[in-house]
């Protein structure tokens, strides 16, 4: 796959995935935006007074966050390290375009900006952490893996965590009032 050999090119796999689960919410999954769910006015209210149980969320975390990056980096010392990137990056795509377009038809303008609100400021460690690892998959042989990356990822998911737990609920909560 010699187009993956660019930075810039890694979003011909995230983009098409972006644009098509846009599509599928717009043109697919309409009935299931009018029901009740993660971004109605009631759930909205219920975020802003419910109380976090740090030691109940921090396992769900580590299954939403760490599983998939398990899995990348499993694949990522196999041969099909391409093809797991491009898979994850188009996953990556699709769901980022189901979310956002779910958040804007829910919430109009406002729903991007809480879909920005809940991703900061954690995925500003959790996307370099993926794209190293990504980026090892698309060069494997010319880029090793090697202990700088290991120790840059680990600390990143884990800053990122901790960010996640602690610092993400106080900003999406100041975003929803605001609301």
């Amino acid at each position: 796959m010699k187009i993956l050999h660019t930075r810039k090119h890694l979003l011909v796999f995230f983009m098409p995935g972006f644009l098509l689960g846009t599509a599928y919410v717009n043109l697919l999954a309409k009935k299931y935006v009018a029901e009740p769910g993660i971004f109605s006015d009631y759930f909205l209210s219920q975020f802003q007074t419910i109380e976090i149980n740090v030691g109940e969320y921090i396992w769900y975390l580590l299954r939403l966050r760490l599983l998939p990056l398990a899995m990348l980096a499993f694949f990522s010392f196999t041969r099909l390290r391409k093809a797991a990137a491009v898979l994850f990056l188009i996953w990556a795509g699709i769901s980022g375009g189901i979310l956002i377009s779910l958040a804007v038809l829910s919430l109009g303008l406002k729903g991007s900006f809480l879909c920005l609100a809940g991703i900061f400021p954690q995925f500003l460690c959790y996307v370099p952490a993926y794209l190293i690892l990504i980026w090892h998959c698309c060069l494997y042989p010319q880029n090793r893996w090697n202990r700088q990356k290991t120790a840059f990822v680990s600390a990143a998911m884990l800053i990122g965590l901790i960010l996640e737990i602690y610092v993400n609920p106080s900003v999406v909560r100041a975003f929803l009032s605001t609301m």
